[in-house]
């Protein structure tokens, strides 16, 4: 509960930067800003590569063994950095392709910075998250007050990533600085041998996370290429607030993912009683949540934009059961992480991928605006599907 306050001041503090944002840039400049943040988000994701969670995993295992711990740190950090060399190198050359924002995009590398830098994989790992989740929070007031001074109207909205990348790049420095002199961590190169094993190990990983932010962008990215501003901003309102309740479902998940691999490891069958009791906990939550969304999606976008918007009013009660959907499924993406079944992860993500890549064309290319809400709806459900098969499926050949 202690974890779970802090995150939900730091979902609702997201959630007042989008109207502050809005009110002051408009909806249809709010879309561009949301296009490059979605673009940098999908760019952290593979310099990440999959370390927020096989970190956690080795952070966990390794606490009470200085040399280990460091060698987890350090060699985290070099696989983060050496991919975000390349990342710049490819913003440089970008230039040159002639892409309507690339403005927006160039603007939003502190994001992608940010992610380079974010210490989480060690504070879950050392199950310490006060700390983590107290500075988070701090950085969006900042950024909230940041934009209130300095972002005027929309001829200013290109900086609007600029100021949210630098105040979580900020942030996350300033704890590793903390973990560094709390913990007595070292930055060495690390050897060969060890880049290539966090190379293979968390390929699949880093394919999926890829693919389950494509899942959740491709529609933002359909619009951007064959839709009108008026529908990218709208429906761009509407995804950052499913996508604020799947933070929230994904930092529950966090939270409990020490305890589960403890769990997991004294029984399965103790686990899967866990998993089952939380699964409905945190169904029910959300459950209430969705139904707030479909009954009042009205005021949402009104206190969100300002204004009332009948086209984001018409997305966001369609895609108002998405939070259900998600906090259905997010302990059975758990539950495979356990198994170490990062094979089904994958194979699932590529369906997915190849399921929303087409349902964002088709719903785009026909201009089927009234159904644009229905993308997120039937994406999740499909996942949901698709992790109860194969649980239940090993289940039973374990049986």
């Amino acid at each position: 509960m202690n974890l779970s306050s802090i995150q939900i001041s730091n979902t609702l503090l997201i959630l007042l930067i989008y109207p502050v944002i809005t009110r002051i840039i408009g909806i249809e400049d709010f879309g561009l800003v949301m296009l490059a943040n979605t673009f940098s988000g999908l760019s952290a994701i593979v310099i990440n590569y999959g370390t927020n969670q096989s970190g956690v995993r080795d952070v966990a295992t390794n606490s009470s063994h200085h040399k280990n711990l460091n060698a987890v740190f350090s060699n985290t950090l070099w696989i983060r950095i050496l991919i975000f060399i390349g990342y710049c190198i490819l913003i440089f050359f970008l230039q040159w392709a002639n892409i309507r924002y690339y403005t927006y995009i160039l603007l939003s590398v502190p994001i992608v910075l940010a992610e380079v830098l974010n210490p989480l994989f060690f504070f879950l790992g050392t199950e310490k998250l006060k700390l983590y989740n107290l500075t988070n929070l701090i950085s969006k007031a900042v950024v909230i007050l940041m934009v209130i001074l300095f972002i005027k109207g929309s001829k200013d909205s290109e900086w609007v990533n600029f100021i949210i990348g630098m105040a979580s790049t900020a942030a996350y420095a300033a704890l590793l600085i903390f973990l560094v002199t709390k913990y007595k961590l070292t930055f060495h190169f690390p050897q060969r041998k060890e880049l290539a094993k966090i190379t293979i190990d968390n390929f699949f990983l880093t394919i999926n996370n890829i693919s389950v932010h494509l899942q959740q962008s491709l529609m933002i990215f359909a619009l951007a290429k064959w839709g009108n501003p008026l529908w990218l901003g709208a429906y761009s309102l509407c995804d950052k607030v499913v996508g604020s309740s799947r933070i929230l479902i994904i930092s529950v998940s966090n939270a409990i993912y020490p305890k589960a691999a403890q769990l997991f490891k004294e029984g399965t069958h103790i686990w899967i009683a866990y998993k089952s009791k939380m699964k409905k906990l945190i169904a029910f939550m959300f459950f209430l949540l969705s139904l707030g969304l479909f009954i009042m999606p009205g005021f949402v976008i009104h206190i969100l934009s300002g204004e009332h918007n009948e086209t984001a009013i018409n997305f966001l009660r369609i895609m108002a059961f998405v939070p259900t959907l998600a906090a259905l499924n997010v302990l059975n993406v758990l539950d495979l992480l356990l198994k170490n079944d990062t094979l089904s992860i994958f194979r699932i993500a590529l369906i997915l991928l190849v399921i929303s890549a087409f349902t964002a064309w088709f719903l785009v290319t026909q201009a089927l605006q009234n159904w644009f809400g229905i993308y997120t709806l039937l994406i999740e459900g499909s996942a949901l599907l698709m992790y109860e098969y194969v649980i239940r499926k090993s289940s039973a050949k374990n049986a």
